[in-house]
């Protein structure tokens, strides 16, 4: 039987990853030394690829760790000497300021409640803010944070560096990197690879303060610091030996990405987008858990079942459709369903009849 997920991540695997498994394989990409030229090489190629459909700027690096979760801890201890504000709309907004926390910085946030956005305009950042944390994309709640707020924040606060998790929009968001100093994501979600690779991109704002905090003598971890990435970045290398298979295959889909166009693969997402939320509004089974349209993500849909979700979960997976049941406190009462690039607009319309035989 076949199947389908619209897992929140891991999610749907590429269609041609194990065609590019199989390359990396065959070229030996799994036994190479990561000071080699033929890792150069992957490096280099990944690095023009993604840089490419983010649209990044000349001012950003890209590095490669072994999780979104890992990249909290080494921007929040290379970045901020003290104090850092969050804006936390979701659990993984809110364990990135919790993690804040745990390293001992003077953390602040703003809180919004379930399925709700911000008013950025509104919103009062202490001055002395260093690092402002954004999640565009909560993969919890389904929330979405619209490019333009990350602008304006980074217009109202030129002197903090501003950074968001790209964690389940990337590369689709259209943010623009002009104004953004750092972003992340891991590569199980819209990119459709098994977990075990972060991306983390920083800009040159980024390594100055990173610079200012080493002179001081402040703690910035134990393991990499945001500068020893960037010294390996300038030779196509990374402080210690990487996911070399994960890197090459991320530098494919990246470039098959391109290839297609990054704004057809963004118009396909909204057309699914917009199927799976019309069917949501009409639905009398289900209620849309984000009601400002604004802030409704395109690639996270979060629905409140009228009864137990156990029944619609497990119906669907006999059918062979996996899709995400409720996080933290909403893990009975809801349902996620993933709108990346690897699930056609066919297979969407096939799990929307499905959810419609119970109502």
């Amino acid at each position: 039987m076949k199947q389908t997920f619209f897992t929140a991540g891991p999610s749907q695997i590429h269609s041609n990853y194990l065609t590019y498994y199989q390359e990396a394989l065959n070229l030996n990409y799994g036994s190479i030394n990561h000071r080699s030229a033929a890792f150069h090489r992957i490096y280099q190629h990944t690095d023009e690829q993604l840089r490419a459909l983010l649209n990044l700027t000349s001012s950003h690096q890209i590095y490669f760790a072994g999780s979104a979760t890992e990249i909290w801890e080494r921007m929040l201890l290379n970045l901020v000497e003290e104090n850092s504000f969050h804006f936390v709309n979701g659990s993984f907004s809110q364990r990135f300021f919790e993690f804040s926390q745990l390293l001992g910085k003077k953390a602040s946030s703003v809180n919004a409640n379930h399925g709700e956005g911000f008013d950025v305009s509104k919103t009062i950042i202490p001055l002395h803010t260093e690092l402002i944390c954004t999640t565009q994309n909560e993969t919890s709640s389904g929330v979405y944070m619209p490019s333009d707020d990350l602008v304006s924040l980074k217009k109202q606060h030129p002197n903090s560096l501003l950074c968001t998790d790209l964690v389940s929009i990337a590369p689709l968001s259209n943010v623009d990197y002009q104004f953004i100093d750092s972003s992340f994501f891991s590569v199980q979600k819209a990119f459709g690879m098994p977990p075990g690779l972060g991306v983390w991109i920083a800009n040159e704002a980024c390594l100055s303060k990173a610079t200012q905090v080493q002179t001081k003598n402040i703690f910035q971890g134990a393991h990499h610091t945001l500068l020893s990435y960037a010294k390996n970045y300038a030779q196509w290398e990374t402080p210690s030996t990487p996911n070399v298979v994960a890197i090459y295959i991320l530098g494919k889909i990246a470039e098959e990405m391109n290839q297609k166009g990054l704004n057809h693969i963004q118009a396909e997402m909204k057309a699914k987008a917009a199927l799976l939320y019309s069917f949501a509004q009409q639905s009398p089974y289900f209620d849309i858990v984000v009601k400002e349209e604004k802030y409704q993500s395109p690639s996270i849909l979060v629905l409140k079942c009228k009864t137990d979700n156990a029944a619609i979960i497990s119906s669907l997976q006999a059918k062979g459709i996996h899709i995400s049941s409720g996080y933290g406190a909403y893990k009975d009462s809801e349902i996620r369903i993933a709108n990346f690039p690897t699930t056609s607009i066919q297979e969407v319309q096939q799990l929307i009849q499905e959810l419609s035989t119970f109502e």
